[in-house]
């Protein structure tokens, strides 16, 4: 699992919740049923059966893969519209192609991140390259959804292509985790991902038996997702593994601990840290649209029919 990485994390700025913070207890652990999406890649449900309370301003999640795909076996989606919410499309192993009826589009390797609001409403395309449907190969990432306050919901489309060397590289107090900073802020360090509504998202590599515990607004929501290994959460030590999520409650910060012992496919725990502020506001989901109301829903289908929420370019048809 590459994403980036450095070779000496003890060179990185680090980061560590201040003495006397209050640490975040663990509410649940949710575990991901698998699905497939698009033209049929394997996914997990990272977000089923959390209650949207303890999600807003967060969606969905869908880990993509982990899949070692032989040669004309990768898989992507059709182009499809989306209306109302951000896609945040970030890719671990692998390439993928995204393109969209706004004008936005590019190729994402590992470690790259694409964050695209969709905000009035387009149509959008995401594969693999023909090289890696002709070659196979390996094919793992994430796709979170990220809602938009009401006022936000039908400004212009955004497109943003977050190189992985744009990523802000961090490590915990004793270097012994990578951060990588994706979107938000924390302890004075920000990411590179601008978003409309307030969030923070990382990928955190936790060398075995090594503990990190970060500063976390109390004003956001807590969750941490594992994409690889065991280990625990909590100042309590609630166990989690690969492909479940923890809710996490109120408080100023937050420990995630790496078991002594992991998986040989992955020599470090690896999790995504998320947290949002709410925007608590009626949330109305149905495919791919995400609006405050069912008129809105109904509205945004009749648009896309009609072709108000855009056209495929002509030359991918």
């Amino acid at each position: 699992m590459p994403a980036v990485t450095i070779d000496n994390p003890l060179t990185l700025p680090r980061v560590a919740a201040p003495e006397g913070a209050r640490q975040r207890p663990v509410l649940g652990v949710a575990t991901a049923p698998g699905g497939f999406e698009g033209e049929g890649f394997p996914v997990r449900r990272a977000f089923a059966g959390i209650d949207y309370q303890h999600l807003d301003p967060f969606i969905m999640m869908d880990q993509m893969g982990e899949v070692e795909y032989a040669p004309g076996e990768a898989k992507g989606t059709p182009w499809h519209p989306h209306r109302g919410f951000e896609t945040v499309t970030y890719l671990i192993d692998g390439t993928f192609v995204h393109r969209d009826s706004h004008g936005g589009g590019g190729t994402i390797n590992g470690g790259d991140t694409q964050w695209m609001t969709a905000g009035s409403g387009l149509l959008h395309i995401e594969a693999p390259p023909e090289s890696l449907v002709v070659s196979g190969g390996l094919f793992h990432g994430l796709q979170l959804w990220v809602n938009l306050p009401k006022k936000d919901k039908m400004m212009p489309p955004r497109y943003q292509d977050i190189g992985g060397g744009r990523v802000k590289l961090l490590t915990s107090a004793d270097g012994g985790a990578l951060l990588r900073l994706i979107a938000g802020e924390i302890d004075g360090h920000r990411g590179p991902g601008v978003t409309h509504t307030p969030i923070t998202m990382l990928h955190v590599s936790v060398n075995p038996g090594a503990e990190v515990t970060l500063p976390w607004r109390a004003d956001f929501n807590g969750l941490a997702y594992a994409l690889a290994g065991r280990g625990t959460a909590g100042a309590e030590g609630r166990p989690f593994r690969t492909g479940q999520t923890v809710v996490f409650g109120a408080g100023d910060a937050l420990t995630v601990r790496a078991d002594e012992g992991q998986e040989s496919r992955s020599p470090n725990f690896e999790v995504v840290l998320l947290g949002g502020r709410p925007i608590r506001e009626p949330m109305m989901h149905y495919g791919p649209f995400v609006m405050n109301t069912h008129a809105e829903l109904a509205q945004a289908f009749e648009d896309f029919q009609a072709g108000r929420l855009g056209t495929i370019p002509a030359d991918a048809e």
